[in-house]
């Protein structure tokens, strides 16, 4: 099945107007966004789409409290859609909106959105490095940082981290009903999947977790590079949000990472250049550990300057 990725994922809050903010400094784009909610888009139309956990217009939430109420995925045609529509209606119901989609649910009870993708083609270069001998670096008098760059978009939704009571039935549901893939393994705690449509690393990673956790642990958009990451990051920071974890560089999928607290009941990551796989990849098998997570982790320190009032090593106090 040509399931792409994510197009959106969809929260039900307590603070909208908190929300909203939060979105926004985060770097995503307010569309048709009112007191009430509204859609906050990536650079490629993917979003996060957040309303009052009254609004009777959101799936019922989960037993658990979890502020997740719909998960949204974007498949490559309607061909693909009806596919889905027919494997999921053989055991389940499966609801058709008015927008042309699918709803249902899955083995674990997340709610389930499929959609003829909205992502939007990003004619937008990346991060280059000038990189000795390598054949494809920045143009000369090209500069590789503008610190008096207005706010950082992120380009697209990458991908999100469930907590699930039975790692699994999940995994199966998955790779069986859907179509994805392990790419990597983390030993005793659960699979990173990519579904059919993508070769980035992953679009879900399903951690095993007790009945009562069952939600989200962190959900992220892809940015530019790791530039990106750093830089929005920083200014995130400045702003006054809480970070988590990082910045750093992932083992499993590579990509650098960022994560803060959000007022979504989760985290919130910013990534950049992650891995790509198709189906001759041999998936890892690891178990999980500070040394097996990441290559190398980073703590975020305020602007620094060299100067006779600063010691030799600079001023780390």
């Amino acid at each position: 099945m040509k399931i792409v990725g994510l197009d959106a994922v969809v929260f039900g809050v307590d603070d909208v107007a908190g929300c909203a903010e939060y979105l926004t400094d985060y770097g995503l784009i307010p569309v048709a966004a009112t007191e009430k909610g509204g859609r906050f888009e990536a650079l490629d139309g993917t979003s996060v789409i957040i309303a009052h956990a009254s609004d009777e217009r959101l799936p019922k939430a989960m037993e658990t409290g979890s502020m997740l109420r719909k998960t949204v995925m974007g498949v490559a045609d309607e061909t693909t859609l009806k596919a889905i529509a027919d494997e999921l209606s053989k055991d389940r119901d499966v609801r058709y909106l008015e927008d042309g989609s699918i709803e249902s649910v899955d083995d674990s009870g997340f709610v389930l959105g499929f959609q003829v993708t909205v992502r939007r083609s990003v004619e937008k270069m990346g991060e280059l490095a000038n990189v000795p001998g390598a054949p494809l670096q920045r143009a000369v008098n090209q500069l590789g940082v503008n610190d008096d760059a207005g706010q950082i978009h992120p380009r697209t939704l990458s991908h999100i981290v469930y907590f699930v009571p039975d790692v699994a039935k999940a995994e199966a549901f998955y790779v069986e009903r859907l179509g994805f893939r392990c790419t990597d393994r983390f030993e005793g705690v659960g699979p990173f999947i990519q579904p059919a449509g993508t070769l980035d690393h992953h679009t879900h990673f399903l951690i095993g977790a007790p009945p009562h956790m069952k939600g989200v642990e962190h959900f992220t958009f892809h940015f530019g590079g790791p530039t990106e990451v750093l830089q929005n990051g920083s200014r995130f920071v400045e702003k006054g949000y809480q970070p988590f974890w990082g910045p750093g560089r992932h083992i499993f999928g590579s990509n650098w990472f960022w994560y803060f607290n959000s007022p979504f009941g989760c985290h919130m990551e910013m990534d950049a250049d992650m891995d790509l796989h198709d189906a001759n990849w041999v998936p890892r098998v690891s178990s999980l550990g500070a040394d097996s997570s990441q290559t190398f982790l980073l703590g975020y320190r305020k602007k620094w300057a060299p100067g006779p009032d600063s010691t030799a090593k600079g001023d780390y106090a």
